[in-house]
């Protein structure tokens, strides 16, 4: 008779996505996510596999719940460089203020750590940055029909630049930076592309 799980498995990888985004892989033991979810060691192993797996299915859980909105939201908007200031002011509150505070980003977190030597991972991160990358040149290339960008601006490089800017938030966030000193390089970044003729972004 095949075991009968009782709990959710989708409420518990949730509790796994918190704990792994906060403390980092190198950090979370398994007895850690035994703790936080209340499951015993063999329904872990027998829903999820052991801990790299359930890492990987954490990774993809908070790309599809907090990435792919966000990109998916920045590249529909329309709006131009006034999208990619609210991407980028959206950003800086998450990291440095209410729950998630100093919690950063779990890609740029995995970027940064150890976990990149998984290739799932890094496959997943390249796919990450992709996606982010073409966001932002969405964004960027609807900024250039709406006059809003310098002549001669070259979107590839300066959607680029931007997701760069994005992992350097997210890391500098972790550690404390000031909210205000990161809405001033954003906008500071955003000028350096901006049009002669476009109302500058302010906080």
């Amino acid at each position: 008779m095949p075991d009968i799980k009782h709990f959710d498995p989708d409420t518990a990888l949730d509790t796994v996505v918190r704990l792994f985004w906060r403390q980092g892989a190198a950090s979370t033991g398994i007895q850690d996510v035994v703790s936080a979810t209340g499951l015993n060691r063999s329904s872990l192993y027998a829903t999820f596999g052991g801990k790299r797996e359930l890492y990987r299915a954490a990774l993809r859980r908070y790309v599809e719940q907090w990435s792919w909105p966000a990109f998916h939201r920045l590249t529909e908007d329309g709006r131009g460089l006034p999208a990619v200031a609210e991407f980028f002011g959206a950003l800086v509150e998450i990291r440095c203020t209410g729950e998630y505070a100093r919690w950063g980003c779990m890609i740029a977190n995995a970027h940064a750590g150890g976990e990149n030597d998984d290739p799932e991972v890094r496959d997943l991160l390249e796919r990450h940055h992709q996606r982010l990358r073409d966001a932002l040149r969405a964004a960027l290339a609807g900024a250039e029909r709406q006059g809003q960008l310098a002549p001669g601006t070259d979107l590839d490089a300066s959607a680029e630049l931007l997701a760069l800017l994005a992992y350097g938030v997210n890391l500098r966030s972790r550690t404390g930076a000031e909210p205000a000193t990161l809405h001033r390089t954003v906008a500071v970044a955003l000028d350096s592309i901006r049009g002669g003729g476009a109302a500058p972004n302010s906080h």
